[in-house]
Parts: structure tokens; C-alpha cells; sequence
């Protein structure tokens, strides 16, 4: 009885798609000549510019009391601000997503306002709703609460502006997350503590991170909303914008780059940390999730 032995069928093979843009090479040269042209080159100038007095002159310039009052202020309000945007705007992101409310598309419109108004013109609108004879100044300041043209007023404005840098981040990764994961657990008997804990907040986590990121960024340099509202008082809510615009206008363009260049490190140092915790976060989700 003869035998017959079959040879394994070959497996079919797949067709690459082309690449709808030129080559891998042609691309990211275009890319990182963009990149070098729009980003690099900008910010090597500032370095070069700053450092062409001398490392020492440098130091001696952002040494000085009125510097870094205004360094320590523009920085510690950035990161105030993205704190409360990251509460508020996890909040907000939860709302939109979770529950269906009347004037929830209008207030979803409301969270793209700041991006689209001029920030001249939130300035304005804030100090005219908080000046101690503003709409909420006059009833504020009676009781010892005064916004405008403090440092409080500053943190106000940030709020504002990075309001939808969070609730953005946020939102597409609360639509993506089903509601069953959260009822799976209600019936395994979690509270909503414990939901919100072990289940919401890691998948979050990467996207608040962002969110934060994002709004800490944009509140360290602003300056057309809050040089209204802030007072611009030296030593006390003068903010480091503002000071390069003071240094430009007296034509000392050293003194000018040289805290534009330590505002620019101090930022890339937070937001590089900023990162290195939203990939762990990342990994630690992946971990979990992991069987």
C-alpha cells in the first residue's frame, strides 16, 4: 500500500501597499529640515545670543532679585494652573463623556473658547469681571479677596487659557474606555473609589500627564492675558515674559536671551520629566493590562 506525502501548501504572499508620500529617506530628511529650520534654529540663536557676553555676564544677569522673583512667579503659577486644569479638566472631560445633560454641546463648545479668543481680549475680560470695581471685584474685595492685579489674578488667567488643553487630551480616551470595564468591577463589588483608582485612573493616567503637560507649557510663556490682570509690579507680579518684553524695549537684547534662555531650560528640564513619568505611567497601564 503506497503512501503519499503532501507537500505543505506555500503561504500566500501579502502585497506591500505603497507609501502615499515619497520615500522613507526623501520624508524624513524633508521632516527633520523642517523641524531643524522651524524649532532648532530659533532656539540656537537664543543660546548663542545669550552666551556671547559671556557665561558670566549671564549669570550676573538672571541672578539678580528682580529676575528671579519673576522667574520664580511665572513658574510656580504655570504649574498652579496646569494642577487645578488637570482636576478640573479631568472633571470636565468626565461630564462631557459619561453624562448626557441639557446644554452639553454648548458647553462643549465653551471648552474651544479660550483657544479661539485673542488673548488681548481675555485679559480684558478678566480684569473687568475681577478689578475691585469689577462685576465680582466689587463684591470680592469687601471680603478681603483680591484677584486683580495680584498674583492670584495671574494663576486666573492660566486657568483659563489651558482649560482645553486637558479636557482635549482627556476626552478622546474617556470615549475610547467602555463603560463595561467600570460596571465589571461595580459587580465584583468595588466601590467608586476603588473603580476610579484601579480602573479609570491608569488608563487616564498617560492622557492627564499630556494634558498637564500641555497646559504647563502654554501658561509658562503667556503673556497677552495676563499683563491686564497681573499689575506688573516688580518683585511681586511682574512675570518673566514680560520682563524679556522690559529688556527688549531698553535694546539690552543679552539681558533679554539670557532669562528667555533659562526659561527655555527650566522648561525643557519639567517637561522632559513630565514625559519620563507619562511613560512609566504608559508601561505600568500596559503591565496591568497585560495577561
Amino acid at each position: 500500500m503506497s503512501s503519499t506525502t503532501l507537500a505543505p501548501a506555500a503561504a500566500p504572499r501579502l502585497r506591500r501597499t505603497p507609501p502615499v508620500l515619497p520615500g522613507q529617506t526623501l520624508t524624513l530628511g524633508l521632516t527633520l529640515a523642517w523641524l531643524g529650520l522651524l524649532v532648532l534654529l530659533p532656539l540656537a540663536a537664543v543660546a548663542l545670543t545669550a552666551s556671547a557676553p559671556g557665561w558670566g555676564a549671564l549669570w550676573q544677569t538672571v541672578a539678580t532679585p528682580r529676575v528671579l522673583a519673576a522667574l520664580k512667579l511665572s513658574f510656580g503659577s504655570a504649574l498652579l494652573a496646569a494642577l487645578v486644569n488637570l482636576v478640573f479638566g479631568g472633571m470636565t472631560a468626565w461630564m462631557l463623556v459619561r453624562h448626557r445633560f441639557a446644554g452639553r454641546k454648548l458647553v462643549d463648545a465653551l471648552v474651544d473658547l479660550p483657544f479661539a479668543l485673542p488673548t488681548a481680549v481675555a485679559g480684558i475680560a478678566l480684569t473687568a469681571l475681577y478689578a475691585p470695581q469689577g462685576w465680582l471685584g466689587r463684591w470680592l474685595v469687601p471680603l478681603g479677596l483680591q484677584v486683580a492685579f495680584q498674583p492670584a489674578g495671574i494663576i486666573v488667567a492660566l486657568v483659563f487659557i489651558g482649560l482645553p488643553f486637558v479636557v482635549r487630551t482627556v476626552q478622546p480616551v474617556l470615549q475610547d474606555l467602555s463603560p463595561e470595564y467600570e460596571e465589571a468591577a461595580r459587580s465584583l463589588g468595588a466601590s467608586r473609589l476603588q473603580v476610579f483608582a484601579h480602573v479609570l485612573l491608569p488608563a487616564m493616567l498617560p492622557a492627564l500627564l499630556t494634558g498637564f503637560a500641555l497646559a504647563f507649557a502654554r501658561a509658562a510663556g503667556e503673556y497677552g492675558s495676563v499683563i491686564f490682570i497681573a499689575g506688573n509690579m516688580p518683585m511681586a507680579s511682574e512675570i518673566a515674559p514680560l520682563l524679556i518684553v522690559t529688556r527688549l524695549e531698553q535694546y539690552d537684547y543679552a539681558g533679554a536671551t539670557a532669562i528667555a534662555l533659562v526659561m527655555l531650560v527650566i522648561s525643557f528640564a519639567l517637561l522632559l520629566l513630565i514625559n519620563l513619568l507619562q511613560a512609566g505611567s504608559r508601561r505600568h497601564a500596559s503591565g496591568r493590562s497585560a495577561p
